[in-house]
């Protein structure tokens, strides 16, 4: 498929989708959220794809809407259809909305932060798995200071990453956030120098790709985004029913075997 407003390669069982409008700081358009779920739903189908990293071009990850599309978005578009897929109901409903859908993606999702994160922006970071940011970046929710709400799930995402009192600060404030202050508040996983970024996030996105089972990897993602719906006493009957099925699989045969004859793994995810 040919991509106007993103990147999409794929290198080392690592897929790389790159928010492509630097001279906007990639300010998110109708065309890039069209491109971005391609993408995702892409590196979802690909085998040879293990992990999947967002990112953006040159000096900002995303720094909000494109405030031309904005300034004439029709009320109705919030909610429009079209911009979702049609219902499955063999998956939990939270992950099938508009921007929801990361969770239901089989295979881990990083975030990349190289720079401002702002907004529309920072909903999607947050829908990212595990987060590396450059020690440059900023982050604000934005909403508040444009006359907006909390949107696209924010005000359930971003509680559950940083806790309530700090979601409570972030949202009602909107004020920018350094990248030390992110790390402190668990709003990034990891922060690097801007100029070891590439490197130490494609090194981790590397090792998940080549040494870690893509099977248990699926599973992890699923019951990690399951336990907000669930009791303790759910999660372990979940777990229980997946770890039977597990022993039986061949990346546990392959996990075993490898570790055994002291050589690397040869996944296959199944």
């Amino acid at each position: 498929m040919d991509y106007q407003h993103i990147l999409y390669a794929v290198e080392d069982g690592v897929a790389t989708i790159t928010l492509n409008r630097p001279d906007r700081l990639n300010a998110w358009t109708m065309t890039m959220e069209r491109e971005v779920r391609s993408a995702m739903e892409a590196a979802d189908a690909d085998a040879a794809v293990r992990v999947v990293v967002l990112t953006g071009a040159g000096r900002a990850f995303c720094a909000g809407a494109d405030m031309d599309e904005l300034k004439d978005l029709d009320p109705d578009d919030i909610s429009d259809t079209t911009w979702t897929r049609p219902f499955d109901m063999n998956r939990r409903a939270d992950w099938q909305t508009r921007y929801s859908f990361y969770p239901a993606i089989g295979k881990p999702i990083i975030g990349m932060i190289n720079g401002a994160a702002a907004g529309i922006g920072l909903v999607h970071l947050l829908y990212c798995d595990v987060r590396f940011a450059a020690d440059q970046a900023v982050f604000t929710t934005s909403f508040a200071r444009r006359g907006l709400i909390a949107e696209h799930g924010l005000s359930w995402m971003l509680p559950l990453v940083v806790g309530h009192a700090n979601a409570c600060d972030l949202l009602l404030s909107a004020r920018r956030v350094t990248a030390v202050e992110a790390k402190e508040m668990g709003l990034v996983n990891r922060l690097v120098p801007a100029a070891e970024l590439a490197a130490v996030t494609y090194e981790y996105a590397r090792d998940l790709a080549h040494n870690v089972s893509p099977r248990a990897m699926r599973v992890i993602k699923r019951q990690l985004y399951e336990v907000p719906f669930q009791t303790l006493a759910e999660a372990t009957i979940d777990a229980n029913r997946e770890m039977a099925l597990s022993v039986r699989s061949d990346d546990f045969r392959e996990g075993v075997a490898h570790f055994i004859e002291k050589r690397p793994a040869r996944f296959t995810g199944q």
